[in-house]
């Protein structure tokens, strides 16, 4: 297998502030696609027990409650829920850093609300704090379609990995015909 490949028992699914407000703002995605695709996210993590940390930031605020979905999809999780301050830079709450450094892992998959905002900066600290990252892109979104490419573009040059949704599942299954490979496939719609 190749050292480069996430898999269940090496990642963390990070998803930062996919909240009912935040949500409403961009306009870089189809928005019900991006909700789809970050409750996608959350659903696979806990189909393969994977590390699945959330957070949000400022929930009694405009930017709104987590998205409830998350609560039964993920209990745990939502529970356990970093909720921020106001911090923009979620590793730079201790509590975030903490619950990422607790996974004990060094690969994680992120996506969040907004991408220029919210995922950027975690995205551009992670590298340095020695972790390998992959920002799921059709899970994220921005305010503008050209702040999502800005954002994307200035977290490539740090050294991550811009991903989507299906090449996730498609390389956390790895094998369709395994049991796991059921479990993922089944949550693409492929059957299985």
């Amino acid at each position: 297998m190749h050292k480069n490949v996430f898999t269940p028992e090496n990642a963390a699914m990070l998803l930062i502030d996919h909240q009912t407000g935040t949500t409403s703002w961009t306009h870089s995605h189809d928005v019900e696609e991006v909700k789809k695709n970050a409750l996608q996210l959350a659903k696979i993590a806990t189909a393969v027990d994977m590390p699945l940390v959330l957070t949000s930031s400022m929930e009694d605020q405009a930017q709104g409650p987590l998205l409830p979905e998350f609560e039964t999809i993920a209990p745990k999780a939502f529970a356990d829920r970093i909720k921020r301050a106001g911090i923009v830079n979620a590793m730079h709450d201790e509590n975030f850093n903490g619950a990422v450094k607790a996974t004990g892992r060094r690969k994680v998959v992120v996506a969040g609300i907004t991408t220029e905002v919210c995922v950027v900066f975690p995205v551009l600290q992670l590298p340095d704090e020695g972790y390998e990252v992959q920002v799921v892109t059709d899970a994220s979104a921005s305010f503008t379609k050209m702040g999502d490419d800005a954002a994307l573009r200035r977290m490539e040059q740090a050294g991550a990995v811009i991903t989507s949704t299906p090449q996730i599942i498609s390389e956390l299954a790895a094998d369709w015909t395994t049991p796991r490979g059921h479990a993922l496939a089944s949550l693409m719609g492929l059957g299985g």
